[in-house]
């Protein structure tokens, strides 16, 4: 599906931050994302968050667009919710989109780091004895796509020694970072220092054997993350991405990230 990718697979890194809740009142970052496919535009997030150095809060929308409409009719909400200790803790992701016209829900609550309650709707269907199943160990010291796209470091040559072990509601992947380069970049809302990394994506349960996207991602694919930092709070997310898949490179780009 179009926005389960969107969301939480290319989306990984996509959704980076979203609408914050008005339950968190640290400061407010509002900032829209545009997803393209060899060059043509397909979708689009919006969102404001609220994050400080203690934790975040997340909601936004996204949407299929341009060229995306006529091939996938999808619109969508996710938010997330979480605290910084030594790294990210996510506390609760949910997300809720149509797709062709039928609703679908995926809500993950976490505790102490560890996954303790997922729902699906509708229910995820029985799988063949090619799926590689998740077990227990599987949901321990895990994060949600939204959180596994946030860095807290010290500094920005820290940023790229980081990873998460990602769980979207099916899918748990290992995500590793390896440092690329630095520089600057200028957005609405944005300017200043940036690093780009090269993220390692690795599927561990909850995925069916031999599926050819997943094993391009893992053994062929490029996956670049340039992140940027929110305002002095020592968290970092993604301002501009791309993605190579089997059939062409999906590129996500910040066209506006601001603090208000």
């Amino acid at each position: 599906m179009m926005f389960r990718a969107f969301a939480i697979g290319a989306a990984l890194i996509l959704a980076t931050i979203m609408p914050g809740s008005a339950a968190y009142r640290a400061p407010l970052y509002r900032g829209e994302y545009t997803l393209s496919f060899l060059g043509l535009p397909v979708g689009r997030v919006e969102f404001d968050s609220y994050v400080d150095r203690e934790g975040y809060s997340i909601q936004g929308e996204a949407s299929a667009s341009g060229l995306g409409v006529f091939f996938y009719d999808t619109t969508g909400k996710l938010s997330a919710s979480g605290r910084f200790t030594d790294g990210v803790q996510a506390d609760r992701f949910r997300a809720e989109y149509r797709y062709d016209d039928k609703p679908t829900l995926v809500d993950i609550r976490f505790a102490d780091g560890n996954v303790v309650e997922v729902v699906n709707e509708p229910p995820l269907k029985k799988r063949r004895k090619d799926w590689v199943p998740i077990g227990p160990d599987d949901l321990k010291s895990a994060v949600d796509p939204i959180a596994a796209t946030l860095v807290k470091a010290d500094r920005l040559e820290d940023v790229c020694k980081g990873g998460a072990r990602m769980f979207d509601g099916e899918l748990r992947a290992d995500l590793a970072l390896s440092y690329v380069s630095t520089g600057k970049m200028s957005v609405e809302g944005f300017e200043g220092p940036i690093v780009t990394c090269r993220l390692k994506f690795t599927p561990a349960a909850g995925y069916r054997k031999g599926r050819r996207a997943l094993e391009f991602l893992r053994t062929k694919s490029r996956i670049m993350v340039t992140f940027a930092q929110l305002g002095e709070t020592g968290v970092y997310a993604p301002i501009h991405a791309t993605i190579g898949t089997q059939i062409g490179t999906i590129t996500i780009r910040a066209r506006r990230l601001e603090a208000l």
